[in-house]
This record gives structure tokens, C-alpha cells and sequence, in this order.
């Protein structure tokens, strides 16, 4: 017999991991301001993107000796831009432990052909970051987003170290403490934890990066969009405003708004705890009940943006239909929207928690994620 469900559903049931939930009391009358039908190479347009990348710089704390890029095509483009540009100087390291950071594998391994040694972990667990030799160039995602497992601290890498970091931080920036001397190359994109709109990334060059790119040149040709240097120096108008291509000032008046709620409600330390409060609201559930878990094994590597859950019960007969049958129920039910694991990922949940979610909506799914483990269960 179906049991009642709870009577109160989240507010916003929007928990997608990408593009993620807009800011708290999002209009679209917030972007009444962008420039639309002007260039962007127009003085209001140039305007608009500096601002997006000194708000970024300011908030984000970025030393005023870093660069920092909007290129196109997401996280994914930023990422690819520096694989491509920087990387066959020397060896390189790949460490992956979710799907993302095995794409960037196989990028440079299969497509690249550069040398490599990949270092590899389970969905659930980290590279031992211990075991990783910094003085090649080191590729590494911050916060698996796939995985709910992220970088706990920069402490193993070295400040002397001969190598390039090249960090894919796509669901960690806004949400997380990253120490800018130990990263050379971070990427993100404005969908994750401020909820912008998709198709713009960010690429924040440190000072050695920079000198990379200013004295080796990769053996294979780049294409235009790739190209961050003309003439042995680096095109230094991608960096304060002048885009390799034409963005939409629609999305970047999104992301200045976006930008503006996270100064109002803290800056990064108050973004970092709207994360974290919202992701403990979850954790503190798995606490309490044995029939669903946190995928991230150690405590000290769980995420705070993308939480990723997994069904332990032994009852469950299909692991893999079972959780599309919770998902599924939740969101005929319009309790959540788009919580299945990443195809790619184990069998489970993936709840994003980033700081434009409230944590009373995710208070009021856990009591939607009990209603429907027990009507699947039932189910079977």
C-alpha cells in the first residue's frame, strides 16, 4: 500500500549539478541592465566583462598577479585550452577519480600523445596527492562532480615544484578554500555554484603559467580559439575584457548579478558556508539512517557542492533501477529535479548543494528521499 507523502515539498526543487539552481529570488528583470544588440568590443560591453573578471578576482581572493580569462565553451573549453597549450614541455601526471578527470586522460594521452603517467582512483576515493611528482606538470580535477570527492587541501603540493598544477575547479570555485600559490592553471564555469548561464569558463593563469606560455610553443598546430599567445607573449586583452570570441552579454550580466548576491551574503566565506551547511544537512542524514550512504569514503574528502549518495539497503534487487526509480518518483512528485548519478558514476543520487540553494529545501527533500526509498522498496 502506498504510504503518504510528506505535505511540504522544497521551495525550489531545482537540484541539478549543471547548470545549478539560480541565485535566491532569481527575475529575469535582474538583467534589465545587460547591453544587448552592442558589442561586446564596445566601451559598455568591455566594461561589463571587467567587471565579471576583477568582481571575480576580488571575491574569489585571486593575487592581483594572476590572470584571468572568459573564453569560451565552459569549463571544458578553459580546461582544453591549457591541455593544449601548455602541456608537452615536460611529462605530465593525470590523476583522475570520476569521469571528468578520466576525459582529460584520454585527451592528452590518446590525443595529445604526450608523455604521461595517469594516476587513478576509484569513484568514492582520491589520488594519494602524497605519490604525485610535481616537478612534472600535474592535471587534476579540485571537486569530482561525478564523484561527491574533492581535494581536501593543497598541502601535498609542493611550493618549489618545477611542474605546471592545472586544475579543473569547475564545482569547487565560489564553494571551497583553493590556495592560489599551488595552482598555476584553474578553470571553472559560471553554471556550477554561482548558477549562471552555460557556455562561458574561466581560466586563471598564475605568473609561472604565464612564462609557460611566453617561452614554449607546442609542437602540434592550435586552433584560433586555443591560441593564448601571438608573437611569443600572451594576448594579454583575453585577460581584461577583450574575448577570444563573441560572448553573450545577456549571460554575462547574469554572472555580474550573481556576483553581486555573493557579496551581499558574505563573499567566499559566506558562500563556503551556505555550501557547507547545506551539504551537512545531507550528510547528518546518511547519519541517520542505514539504508543510504555517502559515496565519499573519507570524511575529509566529502564534497560540499556536488553530494553524491548511495542506496546500501540490502533489499534493493537492481541498484541501477532502483535509484533512477527514487529520481524519477521525486520529480513526477516535483520534489527534486534531476538527482540521478552521473551516467558514468556508481549506481545512486547526486544532490547539489552549492550556495544558491537553500538549505530548508534540502531539509525538506530528505523527507521526500525517505517517502520514496520506502515506496521503491515497496515497488520491487
Amino acid at each position: 500500500m502506498a504510504t503518504k507523502h510528506p505535505q511540504s515539498r522544497p521551495a525550489n526543487p531545482r537540484f541539478s549539478s549543471g547548470p545549478c539552481a539560480k541565485i535566491p529570488n532569481y527575475s529575469l528583470d535582474m538583467l534589465a541592465d545587460a547591453p544587448l544588440g552592442r558589442s561586446h568590443r564596445a566601451k559598455v560591453g568591455k566594461d561589463k566583462l571587467k567587471a565579471a573578471i576583477e568582481t571575480t578576482r576580488e571575491i574569489l581572493g585571486i593575487p592581483a598577479d594572476y590572470k584571468i580569462g572568459i573564453v569560451p565553451a565552459s569549463d571544458t573549453g578553459a580546461v582544453e585550452m591549457a591541455l593544449w597549450s601548455l602541456l608537452g614541455e615536460r611529462k605530465a601526471t593525470m590523476c583522475a577519480w570520476e569521469s571528468f578527470g578520466a576525459g582529460w586522460v584520454t585527451d592528452v594521452v590518446k590525443q595529445l600523445k604526450i608523455d604521461a603517467e595517469v594516476k587513478t582512483a576509484d569513484y568514492g576515493q582520491i589520488v594519494d596527492f602524497a605519490d604525485v611528482d610535481f616537478n612534472t606538470d600535474v592535471v587534476f580535477t579540485w571537486n569530482g562532480t561525478t564523484s561527491g570527492v574533492r581535494v581536501p587541501n593543497g598541502d601535498a603540493i609542493p611550493a618549489d615544484r618545477e611542474g605546471l598544477t592545472i586544475c579543473d575547479a569547475t564545482s569547487a570555485a565560489f564553494a571551497m578554500d583553493l590556495p592560489w600559490d599551488k595552482l598555476d592553471v584553474t578553470t571553472f564555469s559560471w553554471q556550477k555554484v554561482m548558477g549562471g548561464e552555460a557556455a562561458h569558463g574561466m581560466l586563471i593563469l598564475s605568473p609561472r603559467a604565464v612564462e609557460r606560455l611566453e617561452s614554449y610553443t607546442p609542437a602540434w598546430p592550435l586552433p584560433k580559439i586555443f591560441r593564448l599567445t601571438k608573437g611569443g607573449k600572451l594576448i594579454d586583452g583575453i585577460f581584461t575584457g577583450a574575448t577570444i570570441n563573441t560572448p553573450s552579454m545577456l549571460a554575462v550580466e547574469d554572472y555580474l548579478v550573481a556576483l553581486d548576491w555573493a557579496k551581499k551574503v558574505g563573499g567566499l566565506q559566506g558562500l563556503i558556508a551556505r555550501s557547507t551547511t547545506n551539504a551537512k544537512v545531507l550528510w547528518d542524514f546518511c547519519d541517520r539512517n542505514d539504508w543510504i550512504a555517502n559515496l565519499a569514503e573519507d570524511e575529509a574528502t566529502r564534497s560540499n557542492t556536488s553530494v553524491c549518495l548511495k542506496f546500501t539497503d540490502a533489499r534493493i534487487k537492481d541498484g541501477a533501477a532502483f535509484a533512477k526509480a527514487v529520481a524519477k518518483k521525486l520529480e513526477d512528485y516535483n520534489a527534486a529535479y534531476d538527482i540521478g548519478a552521473y551516467r558514468d558514476a556508481p549506481a545512486g543520487l547526486r544532490v547539489w548543494c552549492g550556495a544558491t540553494v537553500e538549505s530548508s529545501d534540502i531539509e525538506a527533500l530528505t523527507l521526500w528521499l525517505k517517502w520514496a526509498f520506502e515506496e521503491c522498496i515497496a515497488d520491487q
